[in-house]
This record gives structure tokens, C-alpha cells and sequence, in this order.
């Protein structure tokens, strides 16, 4: 009954906490019930299972393979990360809570290496994949370490939750939410020299101020670290273009970066990003034309 009463509670979180009556909210914890059962309930909606062996384990695999010059002790790290999210509510865990962790874990890097992203994700890591000096957030211990997991604490326990976590839309204090917040400040305020930033012109608000990028790591950036940001416009093949350099959104980030005094470039015609487009649609009008571009420069460079 305990699991019933958190799946419950779960429930209620992610309809907003509209007004349900009790009947009907008891008819969606048993219809949930019956279609799914309560392992796959934990996994879809509590905290990571083995998530202590994954974040330790990830946490070792990164300073002995990724980044051998860090010298660092994961368990401690563990324990910083532990002691900030047991023992409270599950909307209740502020970027304050993560301090002593991120102390625990110093990192910096060289300039003109800093990609910064939003809404292309799957776009960015082929990219960063490709330009191999690029570093994004995932690149981070932080970021290696914690990347697509989700944990949440109890109140009135010392352990994880396993059952139910909200959404990040439930609360502004998520215990998910306010970890990447930090680590998404620490990141840009380190960033330095030409930075890169990747926005999708295939949507409305390609750069938005809701989003991590544009709420949190554009006001972290310093114009005395940064020569320039260097924005980046990608649109899916088939389209829609809906914003471009010029159009949309990103003349409001670009009307913000001149008001902080930032140095910027714009283009919306990056060949590196279209190849990386073609090569997963290769039969595009569009991959054809570049095709046939690519070849005839190969042709006058051997003439």
C-alpha cells in the first residue's frame, strides 16, 4: 500500500495538481497498475535503479580513462551528491544543496573549446564526435557522470526514491533540475576564448530564455573570458526554416550579446552540420547538391 500511496501521490504531480476527485484519481493509480507492473513502475517514474553503482562507477571510469589528470576521490563525491538529496522532499533540493559536491570535484579546461547547445542534442554529439576539440556539458565529470539518470530523495528517509519522482516541471527545486543548473553555471562561467553555440531553426524560439542555454548559461558567460560566440543555426533537410541568422529568435540572442558587449558570428549554412545531415539521409535533393559540390572542388584540387 505504501508503493500505492507514492504512485498515487506521483500521479497527482503530473497532472499539476489539478483538482481530481478521489475516485477518479484511484482509477488511474489502478489502471496504471494493471497495465504496468511495479517494477516497471519504479524504473519509469523513481530514482535510477543501481544508481550509486552507476555514478561511482562512471565517476572512476572518468578519471582513469577520460581525464587522467584529475585527481579525485569518487566516493567522497558520492557522498556529497548523497547527503544532498536524501533526507528531502522531492521538490525541496536547490542548487545550494550541490555546493559542497562540485567543490568536491574541481575541473577546468583550455578556451576555444566550449560548445554550448539547445534543442540539438542528437545533432551536438555527432558534431562534438566529428570536431573533436569541441567540449560540451556531457563532457564534464559532472555531466559523464549523471547524464540521463533521474534521482529524487524521501523526507522521512535516508534513502532514494525508488518508486516515484516528479516530473521537472513539477517543482523549480528538482532534485534533477537544480544539479544540471549548477553544473550548466560552472560550465559557462569557465568557458573562454571562441565559444560555439548550436540552435535548431527548425523550431519556433530557437533561442529561448526558458531553456538551460538561455536562462541559465548566456547570463554566466563573461565578455572579458569570451572573444566571441560563434552561433550556429541548423534546420532539419526536409525542413521547416523557420529561423534563420537573420529571423526569429536569434536576433534577440544576438541583440543580447551586443548589449553585454559579447563579439559574435552567425551563419546558418554550416557545411560540417549539413554533411552530418546527409550522411543519415544521403538520398536528400539536398545531400545531392553538396555531393555533387564536394566533387567538383575535389576535381579542381587535382586538376
Amino acid at each position: 500500500m505504501e508503493n500505492v500511496s507514492r504512485i498515487k501521490a506521483c500521479i497527482n504531480l503530473r497532472l499539476g495538481h489539478s483538482r481530481v476527485s478521489p475516485f477518479k484519481t484511484s482509477v488511474t493509480v489502478w489502471f496504471f497498475m494493471f497495465l504496468l507492473c511495479p517494477g516497471q513502475l519504479r524504473a519509469q517514474l523513481g530514482t535510477t535503479a543501481n544508481i550509486k553503482h552507476i555514478v561511482v562507477g562512471r565517476c572512476y571510469n572518468y578519471i582513469t580513462l577520460v581525464n587522467p589528470s584529475l585527481r579525485l576521490d569518487c566516493e567522497e563525491i558520492w557522498r556529497q551528491f548523497e547527503e544532498a538529496v536524501v533526507r528531502q522532499s522531492s521538490c525541496n533540493v536547490t542548487v545550494e544543496h550541490y555546493r559542497y559536491m562540485f567543490y568536491a570535484m574541481p575541473q577546468t579546461w583550455p578556451c576555444d573549446r566550449f560548445l554550448f547547445w539547445s534543442k540539438t542534442r542528437t545533432l551536438m554529439h555527432s558534431y562534438a564526435a566529428v570536431v573533436r576539440h569541441f567540449w560540451t556539458l556531457e563532457d564534464t565529470l559532472a555531466g559523464y557522470m549523471f547524464n540521463d539518470l533521474i534521482w529524487c530523495g524521501q523526507e522521512k528517509d535516508s534513502g532514494f526514491d525508488f518508486s516515484c519522482c516528479p516530473e521537472w516541471s513539477a517543482c523549480r527545486n528538482h532534485p534533477v533540475y537544480s544539479l544540471w543548473r549548477l553544473a550548466s553555471q560552472n560550465f559557462a562561467e569557465m568557458a573562454c576564448g571562441n565559444i560555439t553555440v548550436l540552435l535548431n531553426g527548425s523550431i519556433v524560439n530557437a533561442f529561448s530564455r526558458k531553456s538551460m542555454f538561455g536562462s541559465v548559461e548566456l547570463d554566466s558567460l563573461s565578455p572579458q573570458r569570451v572573444n566571441y560566440v560563434n552561433i550556429k543555426v541548423v534546420t532539419n533537410l526536409e525542413g521547416p526554416f523557420i529561423e534563420t541568422c537573420s529571423e526569429g529568435s536569434i536576433a534577440d540572442l544576438i541583440q543580447i550579446l551586443q548589449s553585454r558587449g559579447f563579439r559574435w558570428t552567425c551563419t546558418d549554412k554550416d557545411q560540417t552540420l549539413m554533411i552530418l545531415q546527409c550522411i543519415q539521409n544521403p538520398q536528400h535533393s539536398s545531400c545531392q547538391t553538396c555531393a555533387n559540390s564536394l566533387s567538383h572542388r575535389k576535381g579542381l584540387t587535382f586538376k
